[in-house]
């Protein structure tokens, strides 16, 4: 691995918070990537971003920020500019605000879930920055990221996705029950209310009547402009890893079983109740569709470094189902993705360790890429 000094540490930036409902899943996630990165190997930044989006770091900003107690970090920022690498302070002195060099940075791992951070706009500043960074790219991010756009993809390359349409939050505002009419032409309830450009089961509601229907399209409005309504499947929800760069792999499959009506948000961070069966107990031939499946998806959009691919498994059909792509899944110690992939034979800290490796060899691809006209003579 390149190092940008002779102690032969990467110098690593990890990037958690962020401004977004998923926050606190950030902080979660977070939490257990700076405990398996290994000292020995690497040199870490700890930056967090406030949920009013103001980057500070120093000693265990990570922490800090949880408590709320930030008033000892130091306000940073990560320029755009690639003639000006690595983090900056920002310093307030006598004779007005300056930008106080910080470190190079070998690689950023973004932690960060959701607006702001999943969705392609840090991917896109540090891809202006010329920095390697964990996960994927700005395309694969944004439509990753968003559940409608993301639907028309998997249409268009043939995999198979639940009947779904879209609604704006002006729409929704402007003509509810127009709005209501729209969605319950998409199927019979239940019907499925999501933000669409958000996870970790933020802002969705399982609609079982017009009245949940109107509560869900509000509640989903809050959270984003697009609003996607989609039909409710009677299935088992299947969960697989994908690892990789231009020759993505697949981990086993997983289920997971939710203690709720779905898994929601405290089922998947608070209480910790739902069961995750690895590996899910699927005839061979569906496990390996599943897994070609997400593979697929992945290279569809182009993702990189990783993803965590979420099926729906119809119980009255046996239909597979794609629901969506994770392209910056949750790391905290319940988390999915990193079981699937111990279950496949490779262990959280050797994960962490391959994300940064598959960075560092996306951001060498990238630089044989010519910026400049060349003119052929």
């Amino acid at each position: 691995m390149k190092t940008t000094d002779a102690t032969l540490k990467l110098k690593i930036a990890v990037l958690f918070g962020g401004r977004s409902g998923e926050h606190e899943v950030s902080l979660l996630s977070a939490k257990s990537v700076l405990e398996v990165l290994d000292p020995a190997k690497y040199e870490i930044f700890q930056v967090g971003i406030t949920h009013e989006g103001r980057w500070l770091t120093g000693p265990d900003a990570r922490a800090k920020l949880e408590n709320g107690n930030t008033e000892s970090l130091t306000p940073c920022i990560i320029l755009p500019d690639p003639s000006r690498p690595g983090l900056y302070a920002i310093r307030n002195t006598q004779h007005g605000t300056i930008l106080e060099h910080i470190t190079l940075l070998d690689a950023v791992f973004p932690v960060l879930h959701g607006t702001f951070g999943e969705d392609g706009t840090l991917q896109g500043l540090l891809e202006m920055a010329d920095l390697a960074y964990v996960g994927a790219g700005v395309t694969g991010s944004s439509v990753g990221m968003d559940k409608g756009v993301f639907k028309d993809v998997m249409r268009a390359n043939d995999i198979p996705v639940v009947e779904a349409i879209i609604l704006l939050r002006s729409e929704i505002e402007k003509d509810i029950q127009s709005a209501i009419r729209e969605a319950e032409a998409v199927a019979a309830y239940p019907l499925f209310v999501k933000p669409a450009n958000l996870g970790s089961s933020v802002g969705i509601t399982k609609c079982n009547n017009r009245a949940d229907l109107a509560e869900g399209l509000l509640e989903a409005a809050a959270y984003d402009r697009r609003v996607l309504v989609e039909r409710g499947v009677n299935g088992r929800e299947i969960e697989v890893s994908v690892l990789g760069n231009e020759d993505p792999q697949a981990s086993v499959a997983g289920e997971v079983q939710p203690s709720r009506e779905f898994y929601s948000y405290e089922s998947k961070y608070m209480d910790g109740t739902s069961a995750l069966l690895i590996p899910a107990s699927l005839p061979a031939e569906t496990a390996e569709k599943i897994r070609s499946l997400a593979v697929k998806a992945y290279k569809a959009i182009d993702c990189a470094g990783m993803a965590r691919v979420d099926f729906f498994l119809e119980k009255e059909t046996g239909e597979i189902y794609l629901n969506e792509i994770n392209t910056l899944p949750g790391f905290t110690n319940i988390s999915m993705y990193p079981k699937l992939w111990e279950a496949s034979g490779l262990p959280y800290t050797r994960l962490v360790d391959r994300l940064i490796e598959l960075a560092l060899e996306r951001k060498a691809e990238r630089d044989r890429t010519e910026h400049r006209f060349r003119r052929v003579t």
